[in-house]
């Protein structure tokens, strides 16, 4: 995994995307990009599903042996988790109260949520793009920070493994 893998182009960071309008007054914005070898729609399910309580969160096999087994994320798309629709709550770690909601839906193209967390309002856009292969790029948008620097540099690394760790273990499952 290199520092490139997870990095978006300035073209990309300049587009405007889906979700961005949910969190106008964003105090903190994390672009992450990578390109997978498969097609939006081979691509996009696997998004889908990606949840606590769903599929979970995929990661390189490597990674997932050092995780419990009842942990680790599908290595296979489930027909029982495809269907998702604007409005729909997925739960996420951190707590009880830690959810997204699904508030845009454009299959195979974009899927955004949107989540509170204390005071924290936040985005987060995932967009498809291309033909034989896929472009992925991941939008995080934070309002209501305090400590912009904080959640900058120690959340923007954070984001960053989160990201790289998810573009590897998506290379795994995509072939």
């Amino acid at each position: 995994m290199t520092s490139r893998a997870a990095r978006p182009t300035l073209a990309e960071i300049r587009r405007a995307l889906p979700g961005d309008e949910l969190v106008p007054d964003a105090d903190v914005v994390m672009d992450r990009a990578f390109t997978l070898a498969a097609t939006p729609a081979e691509v996009w399910p696997w998004f889908v599903q990606l949840g606590n309580q769903r599929a979970g969160w995929y990661l390189p096999g490597w990674v997932e042996r050092l995780v419990p087994r009842d942990r680790r994320a599908y290595r296979t798309i489930e027909p029982g988790l495809q269907e998702l629709a604007v409005g729909d709550v997925i739960p996420d770690w951190g707590g009880a109260d830690a959810t997204f909601h699904v508030a845009a839906l454009d299959a195979p193209s974009a899927l955004v949520h949107t989540s509170t967390r204390g005071r924290i309002r936040l985005s987060w856009a995932i967009t498809l793009t291309g033909g034989a292969s896929t472009r992925v790029h991941l939008r995080l948008r934070l309002g209501g920070v305090r400590r912009k620097r904080l959640a900058s540099v120690a959340g923007g690394f954070f984001d960053w493994l989160t990201i790289v760790g998810l573009a590897a273990g998506l290379r795994e499952r995509v072939r």
